[in-house]
């Protein structure tokens, strides 16, 4: 699954850590040729949080989607 979110506050990158932690596959954030841990808040805090973020999961959670399409953008 591919998704495009926007984080808008520490509160929503904190949120999806907790969501992504409970996951037990990989999950990547990137924009351009950055990527990061979705597991990890000072990988996510250290991106640029103005832009459109690309969530890459490699595996299926129904509360981890949940989080995500509660940040999606169109």
């Amino acid at each position: 699954m591919s998704q495009k979110i926007k984080l808008n506050a520490t509160e929503d990158v904190k949120e999806l850590v907790t969501a992504a932690s409970r996951c037990d596959f990989d999950i990547d954030i990137c924009y351009n040729r950055i990527m990061v841990d979705a597991k990890s808040i000072l990988g996510i805090l250290s991106m640029d949080l103005s832009r459109t973020l690309t969530v890459n999961c490699h595996g299926e959670s129904q509360e981890f989607n949940r989080i995500v399409r509660k940040f999606a953008v169109a």
